[in-house]
This record gives structure tokens, C-alpha cells and sequence, in this order.
């Protein structure tokens, strides 16, 4: 089982050209695993972790309903923002600057075969990682993400996740708002969810600005130790 990863910091880069560099690695994954069940060969499959930072865009899950998107088309121009629906479970979420976006495509069979477990370990990876800026973050039952004040009326999510997987290969991922504008996200009801706020790390902690670089590295160790991998 190959537990090294290729990790790659594409910094600020456009979402659909992400999504189909997503694609060429999946399909590679993919291709070997095939190939290694027809031929009976043993070829070793990759594993992949990027960081990116978007251009404003809103993104609708194969589950989603259009009308948690409240803008239109010309509406979405006038905001600097594009729209896709994509191939990941979830609903409707907003990504843009000061949001560190994690996509991991991995070969599960690598660590474990169990596509709960792979949520629970992302989730853990930033509760975890929001403990060390003294944050108390948790699972909401019945709801993806990690979420401040569980079970109260301040309830607010910090960190989106909507993943695909098919022959146990992953793709797409998690989006923690670190210094997010969320003004954005009025422009849609957040993964579906009515009367939900949300929140990013730099208003939680009452600063300006988190620096992104520590936030990545925080996550990096965590989900290291979680998965028990080595980056490269």
C-alpha cells in the first residue's frame, strides 16, 4: 500500500481548470487500478492532495437544488462570480479568496475502504486544527462540514466538505473559511441548510487576517497523523 502523497499548492487558480486537473488525476488513479485488475499486474496507484485558492464561484453538488442559488445569471457577472454544477455530493457552496481549499484524490485501498470513515477523518483534521487556534469545532448531526456552537441558535459552519468517490478513488474535498468575505455567501442558502450562519477563522478570532501558510501546514500535520501519510 503506497501511504506517500503528492502534495501541490496551485495557489490562486481558476475552478474549472482545477476541476479538470482533478479529473486527469482521478482518471490516471482509475486507469491503473483497471489495468491492474485485467492484466493482473501490481502497478502502484498515486496519491494527490492540492491547496488552492478560487476566484469567486459558486458550485451546485449532484444533489443540489438550483434554487439555493439566489443570484442570476447577470447578477453572478456583476459580482465577478461564475457558477458550476459539478460531480460531487452536497449542495450548493461558495468558494473564493481567503478560503484555503483542500482536494484530496487518493486511492482509499492505499489507507482504508470505508468512504465514512474518509469524512470523519477530514472532519477530524480540522477540528483538530481549529483546536490549536483555541476553537471548540464540531460535527452536526445529519450535516457535512465542521460547524462552531453545535445545538444552539448561534450554530455556524467554518468549513464546507463535499467529496466524490468511485473504485474507491476520491476526489474534490473540504473549504475552510479562514479569511473569507462572507458576504457571498447571502448570495445562496448554504448547502441547502435554512437559517444557518456561517463564519471564518479571522472573525472567530477577531483579527484582520490568519495566515494562510500556518493554517496549511496545521492541516497538512493533522491529516498526516490521521491517515498515517507521508507528503511529498
Amino acid at each position: 500500500m503506497n501511504k506517500q502523497i503528492v502534495l501541490e499548492d496551485l495557489g490562486f487558480k481558476d475552478y474549472k481548470q482545477t476541476w479538470d486537473y482533478q479529473e486527469a488525476l482521478f482518471k490516471a488513479i482509475v486507469d491503473t487500478k483497471v489495468k491492474n485488475r485485467r492484466e493482473e499486474t501490481n502497478l502502484q496507484t498515486k496519491n494527490h492532495f492540492l491547496f488552492v485558492e478560487h476566484p469567486h464561484v459558486y458550485t451546485l453538488g449532484k444533489s443540489g437544488d438550483l434554487s439555493n442559488l439566489l443570484l442570476n445569471e447577470k447578477q453572478l457577472t456583476e459580482k465577478g462570480a461564475t457558477f458550476y454544477k459539478i460531480n460531487r455530493g452536497g449542495d450548493i457552496t461558495y468558494h473564493g479568496p481567503g478560503q484555503v481549499v483542500g482536494y484530496p484524490i487518493l486511492d482509499l485501498e492505499n489507507f482504508f475502504t470505508d468512504i465514512h470513515k474518509y469524512l470523519r477523518f477530514l472532519e477530524e483534521m480540522i477540528v483538530l486544527t481549529l483546536a490549536e487556534y483555541g476553537l471548540k469545532a464540531e460535527r452536526s448531526k445529519g450535516e457535512t462540514g465542521v460547524w462552531l456552537d453545535v445545538g444552539t441558535p448561534f450554530a455556524r459552519k467554518i468549513c464546507a466538505m463535499g467529496v466524490r468517490a468511485s473504485r474507491w478513488v476520491t476526489m474534490h474535498g473540504f473549504a475552510l473559511n479562514v479569511n473569507a468575505n462572507l458576504g457571498y455567501f447571502d448570495n445562496i442558502i448554504p448547502c441547502g441548510i435554512r437559517g444557518k450562519a456561517v463564519t471564518s477563522l479571522n472573525v472567530e478570532l477577531g483579527v484582520k487576517e490568519v495566515a494562510m501558510d500556518e493554517v496549511k501546514e496545521k492541516l497538512l500535520k493533522h491529516f498526516a497523523n490521521l491517515f498515517e501519510a507521508t507528503f511529498f
